[in-house]
């Protein structure tokens, strides 16, 4: 019987949830890393750059850490595939343009944008909460293959406006940030670390299982699971 959830919102996890990793690990990962170099150069009075990379200097106890070193560190987290927010500040940042320029264009599972179409006009409305910063998601939604999705998502949050993803006051943020009850917000996620946290937060969770995604074996521990968004019902009781 597939999931069943009477909610106010929804918040959508990114990689392996709504999209696949793989594209985001094969195709942005190396185009962010081919311009590390150039925007700590030619955009280092950028006061977002000039934050991300006192972040970079502070996370790694060099205060003085020149552009080489901040760019070692952001390549070895990037090997890690550590969510640091810094790297993730830049990264958004060369993504942006790169979906700007015409470079990119983000991936969405086929069963994606028609059950979010269909949840927006049922009146659930849509958040999106990821390890990738805000103006990255931004470029995410904007740049489909489907078009411009952003008209269907009501708020973006990442690990610096609502913080970590495997912590339960993060989405006690972002259910005060939305002003929706904890017990009206289901987060749908394939990280089960990450939904044991939005259920200690009060929230509805549900697994999503896609084969081929890091997290499929592991499996999703006690939560509700779904292989794909077709198999979760949302409504929006009005009562």
């Amino acid at each position: 019987m597939s999931p069943y959830y009477d909610v106010d919102a929804v918040v959508l996890d990114i990689e392996g949830t709504t999209s696949a990793t793989g594209f985001v690990v094969d195709v942005l990962y190396p185009y962010s890393r081919a311009r590390f170099a150039a925007l700590l150069t030619e955009r280092s009075e950028d006061p977002e750059v000039a934050r991300a990379v006192a972040q970079v200097r502070e996370e790694i106890g060099d205060p003085d850490a020149d552009t080489v070193r901040v760019e070692k560190a952001l390549n070895a987290w990037l090997d890690e595939d550590r969510k640091a927010t810094p790297l993730k500040t830049l990264q958004g940042l060369i993504w942006s343009e790169g979906f700007a320029r015409g470079d990119l264009v983000s991936h969405f599972y086929d069963d994606v944008v028609p059950r979010l179409r269909a949840w927006h006009e049922a009146g659930v409305r849509l958040h999106v909460y990821s390890s990738g910063s805000v103006a990255a998601q931004r470029a995410w939604f904007t740049n489909s293959p489907e078009g411009d999705l952003t008209s269907l998502v009501c708020g973006f949050y990442d690990t610096e406006n609502a913080g970590p993803k495997q912590e339960a006051e993060s989405y006690r943020r972002i259910a005060s940030a939305t002003g929706v009850a904890p017990g009206r917000l289901l987060f749908l996620s394939d990280r089960p670390g990450e939904l044991d946290a939005a259920r200690e937060a009060g929230w509805h969770a549900v697994g999503v299982r896609r084969p081929g995604e890091p997290y499929y074996e592991q499996g999703v521990g006690d939560h509700a699971a779904a292989g794909t968004f077709d198999e979760i019902t949302v409504s929006r009781s009005t009562s």
